[in-house]
């Protein structure tokens, strides 16, 4: 069974509909049902407790995780992938013991309203919030990124409801296994490769912000300013001259180390400092 591709994917999401999604074989090496937090219904819960049987967790994003006042579960995170659990939640209102379908897609549904507050869930409860990392999968490349990618890309809010499929006998399903469920369900199957590649090709993930003329020592350089939308990192550019297709030109990446570049300590492991970098840039005119 072929992976479907990312926009078909955002496409199955956007319709209220759920999709298999397999992360690399040398990580988890395993498959969750994902799907849009704000369009699930005790259904898609009573499907996903019964066919694919793992834990069902809400993937959302550290703001929303700050406007519901969850924080993480545990100080130190030492599970082997990081996943990153708050303490479980159940709506304030509107549900009995919390555990059954309807109680639980409540409860997802009224975490993802644009309003809602802390005062609208309580802890613990039967639903695991995940927190994404800002940056989705293009940081991490775990399911709990890619369940609010996909929402995100299909012009939902960015949260999903996620669920390991796990086989009859309790064992977790590996891709042959996961191909035959999404088969026998007709779901569409994707991976985490896949929307990382689709992200990476279709968003720009670096803005420039600023460009000056400056001053220095080592004669006029233009300044310019980027910034990493992800990180938010800012990231400067000194450019002397113009670039010329038919003559080489001098291009240097410096990786910042005070030690060097403030008080021009000289090792040889620290490599060119940038005081030197701009000396050769002058002397070279470009």
């Amino acid at each position: 069974m072929n992976f479907a591709p990312v926009p078909e994917l955002i496409e199955e999401l956007r319709a209220g509909r759920m999709v298999v999604i397999v992360d690399d074989e040398d990580r988890e090496n395993e498959g969750d049902l994902i799907m849009a937090a704000e369009l699930v219904k005790p259904s898609d819960i009573n499907f996903m407790v019964t066919h694919a049987r793992g834990l069902v967790c809400l993937s959302l994003t550290r703001e929303r995780c700050a406007q519901l006042g969850l924080a993480p579960m545990v100080r130190n995170n030492t599970a082997q992938f990081q996943t990153n659990f708050t303490v479980s939640i159940e709506a304030a209102e509107g549900v009995t013991t919390g555990i059954s379908a309807y109680d639980r897609a409540h409860t997802v549904r009224t975490a993802v309203r644009p309003d809602a507050k802390p005062q609208d869930l309580s802890q613990p409860g039967h639903i695991f919030p995940l927190i994404s990392q800002p940056g989705g999968v293009l940081t991490r490349a775990g399911h709990t990124e890619a369940a609010s990618d996909l929402p995100m890309l299909a012009g939902l809010e960015p949260a999903g409801v996620l669920v390991e499929v796990l086989n009859p006998d309790g064992s977790m399903a590996r891709r042959p296994q996961l191909e035959v469920f999404a088969r026998e369900h007709g779901l569409k199957m994707g991976s985490i490769a896949d929307l990382i590649a689709y992200r990476l090709a279709n968003e720009h993930t670096v803005e420039r912000v600023d460009e000056r003329e400056i001053s220095t020592e080592f004669g006029p350089f233009t300044l310019v300013t980027y910034r990493d939308r992800i990180a938010h990192d800012l990231h400067f550019a000194l450019v002397r001259g113009t670039a010329d297709p038919a003559t080489p030109t001098l291009v240097r990446v410096q990786v910042e180390n005070p030690l060097a570049d403030l008080l021009h300590w000289q090792r040889d492991d620290f490599g060119v400092a940038a005081t030197d970098a701009l000396r050769a840039m002058r002397r070279s005119g470009r």
